[in-house]
């Protein structure tokens, strides 16, 4: 067998190690824009070859699946799936594991995502505004922000998955500080159109969302078109530095405890949050026309206003939360890519270690805002005492030259995993680990990595937030008030924006429009 894959970080390393797992013993071939030498051993090591090309090119993709006549495509990433890769290969008959590009709007566009949950009265959702451009935002806001409680409070985002750049979240309730937040609110949209004026392909350029608290969590699934199977949950933690400081990040690290649950969710919480993921995949399904045939997912935070609420979607496996479910993958990945393609999921029996992992991100300092002080500083790791320790190595955003060196891309350079009985034995297993200088750049250039990621003092903080959160969702379930929002506005009264604020009534508190699905 022939299985071809695309993309070149942490999370394909991963994918091409249960590929090759596998006991149809295939021979892997890869496409991707820098050479992983992870992936590119064990592609060398199955018989197979490793092409440098553009992943987001569909011509150029499935030529090199039609030139080496592989079996099946699987793709990593999202981009090539938002760009038409998976629609091209499948064109010319090749199977494919990943989201077609209509399909895959549920992640492209965090717009259109909300737009279907609303539209389909899909749980656990959230009140938002889109805006093509920075003075439409600005005119709104300064508008109504006074009108509207939850304007005030807000998640600023960019409207298309943009590698977890971009987001902030402000909460506006000193009157001493309103200017400042203000003033903050208007520079950060003006980041934002800037930002996405590189990204052609939608139409909205700013999310404004209600902003909620609660701990977060990814519910990472596989997908027929017909069935759709949850695996163990994971916790990724994005920000830089450790208690959840500094800039977000592409994921710095993360968890999962024994079993399906995190230490903080409830069983009963996973099937709420499984439900959710399996609606919207109804929705987009029944919006297109087609069938969802690969990975998805559901970032998810407990919340107060609705319980388990869906924050974004992924079409793809997370990175770094893809390297935990894959390493704990017990069924043989293969069968399961072909019960995918043939429908027939439900009819496999998928296995996962009972064991606790995590996996910790080292990146090159100036990651990640400064990546070009990140770039091209070589690399050395010792990966016979990664092994010898107890741990395992993924190589992420770096590229093997033809000198057999290996250089920094400017992202996170290796992932660490490790597995354990509990997680906090995990976590210390990786930290040993590293303070043995296991990964370093040549040049003396520094690396970072967070401590922090599965420690118990981070775990208990999730779980008592967690304990806050589901005291209220559940006595808001209980009087009837889930999901139930109020303001007042002077001069009008008390409004609900789900189900009573239309569009007429918004015109008469100063005009504009709001737009809740």
């Amino acid at each position: 067998m022939r299985i071809m894959g695309v993309g070149g970080g942490s999370r394909e390393h991963a994918l091409a190690e249960a590929i090759a797992r596998s006991g149809h013993e295939p021979r892997i071939f890869w496409v991707s824009e820098d050479r992983n030498p992870g992936i590119y051993r064990l592609v060398k090591g199955t018989g197979g070859e490793y092409a440098l090309t553009r992943i987001t090119d569909p011509l150029k993709v499935a030529s090199f699946a039609e030139q080496w006549g592989v079996d099946m495509v699987v793709i990593g990433p999202e981009e090539p799936n938002f760009h038409g890769v998976v629609d091209e290969v499948e064109r010319r008959g090749i199977p494919c594991i990943g989201a077609r590009k209509r399909l895959s709007i549920l992640e492209m566009s965090k717009a259109e995502m909300r737009r279907i949950q609303w539209r389909y009265g899909i749980s656990g959702k959230l009140l938002f505004k889109t805006y093509r451009s920075y003075m439409e935002a600005i005119k709104d806001l300064e508008e109504h922000s006074e009108l509207l409680s939850w304007l005030q409070n807000v998640a600023l985002k960019p409207a298309r998955q943009a590698g977890g750049k971009g987001v902030k979240v402000i909460e506006d309730v000193q009157v001493y500080l309103h200017g400042e937040k203000s003033r903050f609110k208007q520079r950060h949209m003006r980041w934002l159109e800037d930002y996405m004026s590189g990204y052609a392909d939608i139409e909205d350029k700013i999310l404004v969302e209600e902003k909620v608290w609660g701990p977060e969590y990814t519910l990472q699934c596989f997908v027929d078109g017909r069935t759709v199977i949850g695996m163990p949950l994971v916790q990724d933690n994005k920000h830089a530095h450790e208690y959840d400081i500094g800039p977000e990040t592409g994921g710095m690290g993360s968890y999962t405890g024994k079993g399906f649950l995190l230490p903080f969710i409830t069983r009963e919480e996973y099937e709420r949050s499984l439900s959710i993921v399996k609606s919207m995949i109804d929705a987009v399904q029944k919006e297109t026309g087609e069938r969802y045939h690969g990975f998805v997912a559901g970032q998810m935070m407990l919340t107060e206003i609705e319980g388990p609420t869906l924050i974004e979607m992924y079409s793809r496996l997370g990175d770094p939360e893809g390297v935990n479910v894959l390493a704990m993958l017990e069924t043989d990945i293969i069968d399961i890519f072909e019960a995918i393609i043939d429908e027939r999921l439900s009819a496999v029996k998928i296995r996962f270690s009972d064991v606790a992992t995590v996996v910790k991100a080292v990146a090159p300092k100036g990651y990640p805002d400064f990546r070009d002080l990140a770039r091209d500083h070589p690399v050395e790791v010792d990966e016979a005492l990664i092994e010898k320790l107890g741990c395992k190595l993924y190589w992420g955003s770096v590229h093997l030259d033809d000198s057999g060196q290996v250089l920094t891309k400017g992202s996170r350079v290796v992932e660490i995993l490790a597995f354990g009985e509990t997680t906090q034995e995990a976590s210390q297993k990786i930290e040993d680990c590293l303070a043995r200088g296991i990964v370093r750049l040549l040049d003396g250039w520094g690396l970072f990595h967070r401590s922090d990621i599965g420690s118990e003092e981070m775990i208990r903080k999730r779980m008592e937030m967690a304990e806050r959160v589901r005291r209220l969702y559940t006595y808001r379930e209980r009087m009837g008030i889930l999901g139930k929002r109020v303001d007042w506005i002077p001069r009008i009264g008390k409004i609900d924006p789900v189900k009573e604020l239309s569009h007429e009534l918004f015109s008469r508190v100063g005009g504009g429009s709001y737009e809740s699905g």
